[in-house]
């Protein structure tokens, strides 16, 4: 079942359960998108296909917030305004590690590698390196744990958690960024928690929030 978060006549935004894939890829597993047409399909008992449009993606492991477009018109403005990088995102995600500041600010030069579908985050750049910039606070604490709120300055491949990784605040579950033990749904403890943005066509402004699991670590820290 699909938990819808918001939905009108262009727009549609999902929680994204962690394990599920936005668009396909050559694994062949059904992605979220092709769920969303279906749902479409059904609630509006179209004869045929449903339009939809990706605007945004966000990692097969990570939970939360995905929003795509239900007309054409929607998807192009959208995509202009992710590109400008107008909508504000805000993430949430458990860490293990000491932390010994409720704030602060990282800077690294990113290199994507293809073969093991990686980020490496260099102190200096690096030849094919894009620089990453995120901002994070500390929300609570419990024995084991921290809770962090993320905005991102820089859209990178696996951004958050190759970042936190090199500052010693490996993701809760996130074996390949230095977790050490997986979640038991195989999913890493990185939620998309918020998105604001001015509507494509009323030209509002819409906040989507999303729930906080309510399994796992995420049971220590009550929101």
């Amino acid at each position: 079942m699909l938990e819808v978060l918001f939905e009108d006549n262009h727009l549609i935004a999902i929680n994204k359960p962690s394990g599920v894939l936005v668009q396909g890829d050559k694994t062949g597993d059904i992605p979220l998108s092709d769920m969303v047409k279906a749902y479409l399909v059904k609630k509006y008992h179209k004869p045929g296909d449903a339009y939809l449009g990706v605007i945004h993606r966000i990692d097969r492991p990570t939970k939360g917030i995905v929003l795509f477009a239900k007309t054409s018109k929607a998807l192009t403005r959208m995509n202009k305004a992710f590109a400008d990088r107008t909508p504000k995102k805000k993430y949430w995600a458990i860490v293990s590690g000491e932390l010994t500041t409720d704030e602060f600010k990282l800077e690294h030069w990113l290199l994507k590698k293809p073969a093991n579908n990686k980020s490496y985050a260099h102190e200096k750049e690096v030849s094919g390196s894009k620089k990453g910039i995120l901002n994070a606070k500390r929300l609570a604490s419990s024995e084991h744990y921290h809770l962090l709120e993320i905005e991102l300055e820089t859209g990178r491949h696996h951004q958050i958690r190759s970042q936190l990784s090199k500052f010693g605040l490996p993701i809760r579950g996130d074996l390949k960024y230095g977790a050490k033990r997986s979640n038991s749904d195989g999913g890493i403890d990185l939620l998309a928690k918020s998105l604001s943005f001015k509507h494509p066509v009323t030209k509002e402004t819409i906040l989507i929030n999303c729930p906080n699991p309510r399994s796992g670590a995420w049971k220590h820290f009550n929101f």
